[in-house]
């Protein structure tokens, strides 16, 4: 079992930054696949980042290629999202979600891949 907490969502203008943490309990944190999702209002969920167990794979969604940075601390039981360049069509809840995988390149980007969620937390980008 793991129980996922984000935070450092807010407010922030067009252009601006932010950075995501997602907190995990428990002793097994770097045997999950973690990854990064975000709903928008009346949209479905979708996938932004992925990172692998061990940090050495990751993948985006072609919306926020070059301008997101999912990264992973195995000794803090964390996972980052590092946002730049923030465009108003960010804006979103954004979920934290684990995996449980056995290889250590593997990355996954379909919701229905990972077994637990976070609470979410919001990110309003202002134009």
């Amino acid at each position: 079992q793991v129980q996922l907490v984000e935070s450092g969502g807010g407010l922030v203008q067009a252009g601006g930054s932010l950075r995501l943490s997602c907190a995990a309990s428990g002793r097994t944190f770097s045997s999950y696949v973690m990854g990064w999702f975000r709903q928008a209002p009346g949209k479905e969920r979708e996938f932004v980042a992925g990172i692998s167990r061990s940090g050495g794979y990751t993948a985006y969604a072609d919306s926020v290629k070059d301008r997101f940075t999912i990264s992973r601390d195995n000794a803090k039981n964390t996972v980052y999202l590092q946002m730049n360049s923030l465009k108003p069509e960010d804006t979103a809840s954004y979920y934290c979600a684990a995996g449980s995988v056995i290889g250590m390149a593997v990355v996954l980007t379909h919701f229905r891949r990972y077994d637990y969620w976070g609470q979410g937390t919001q990110v309003t980008v202002s134009s």
